[in-house]
């Protein structure tokens, strides 16, 4: 049987960048980043899909500045609605299988419980609104899709929560981090990890049943619930723990609601995920968000 064509888009980002050894021991990688394939170029990236022949299209891209948005909106509506579509439209179009990334901010964060896949959604900003539609196209448009919804994602290459807090501590010694806004914690490598074992055991498989039941829209996210507050100090610990020369003491991580730290766009509060379906597809429970931030602090980069 012949090696199967992999393309991965968005492989600069915190996901892809964790997804493109996991994907190239797989099969023939394609992987683009925004240099060589920009999602916001759509004939462009027809033609990036194209070339590729893929059977499988991982697509890790996405327009993910959520207060910048407010006023990109055309922007994020051609990377985040309309790429979507197209990569839908060319997987159909050759039987490749789609895997997609979606997000909790299609959600209004008014449930007080955990969100299920089924649950109505009702985004709060525009970078929610275009997530939405763009999960709205594929399903609508491919044959062979998978789509894992995330949440507060974080990963040692780009720009997040994470990130922003490891370098702020070093610098400054008081925070003040909103305590009213929950979720859970979402590594770049679980998403990664997961990803990779779904093309492993479901799409890459002779097995029609196995791939029936990787069909569709999936929560993903770990074990446990966290505020932004308890997560910076969850990070500030461990990171100190590890070392690192740090300015910021816990004691000067102050809790504040989100009223006091007004954004552009505005978040949900509840950001909890669901995430019994994945479990039964992948036969496991998920690891306890805390868990996968000891080997982030390890590999992430002093400021």
């Amino acid at each position: 049987m012949n090696e199967p064509r992999i393309l991965l888009l968005g492989a600069g980002g915190q996901v892809g960048a964790a997804l493109q050894s996991r994907l190239a021991s797989q099969g023939q990688l394609t992987a683009h980043d925004r240099t060589s394939c920009d999602l916001g170029d759509l004939d462009r990236l027809r033609d990036a899909v194209r070339a590729a022949r893929p059977n499988l299209i991982v697509n890790a891209a996405a327009y993910t500045a959520v207060d910048k948005a407010e006023t990109e909106t055309a922007l994020c509506e051609r990377i985040n609605a309309d790429a979507p579509r197209i990569l839908a439209e060319e997987a159909r179009a050759t039987g490749a299988w789609l895997i997609h990334y979606s997000t909790d901010y299609v959600f209004d964060g008014t449930k007080p419980t955990a969100y299920t896949e089924n649950d109505a959604t009702a985004p709060l900003n525009v970078y929610g609104r275009t997530k939405l539609a763009g999960d709205r196209a594929i399903m609508d448009t491919a044959t062979d899709f998978t789509i894992l919804r995330v949440s507060w994602v974080y990963g040692v290459r780009g720009r997040n929560f994470a990130n922003t807090i490891l370098r702020l501590a070093a610098e400054k010694d008081e925070l003040r981090i909103v305590a009213d806004q929950f979720g859970a914690p979402t590594s770049a490598d679980l998403i990664a990890d997961t990803t990779a074992g779904i093309v492993r055991q479901h799409i890459f498989t002779k097995d029609p049943a196995k791939a029936a039941a990787a069909r569709g829209l999936f929560n993903l996210a770990p074990a446990g619930r966290a505020t932004w507050h308890s997560y910076a100090l969850a990070l500030v610990r461990e990171a100190r723990r590890q070392g690192r020369p740090l300015k910021l003491s816990e004691e000067n991580i102050l809790p504040i609601p989100a009223a006091q730290y007004p954004t552009p766009a505005k978040r949900p509060q509840n950001s909890m995920l669901d995430t019994g379906k994945i479990r039964r597809l992948l036969g496991h429970d998920l690891p306890d968000w805390q868990q996968p931030l000891k080997d982030f602090i390890a590999h992430s980069h002093p400021a």
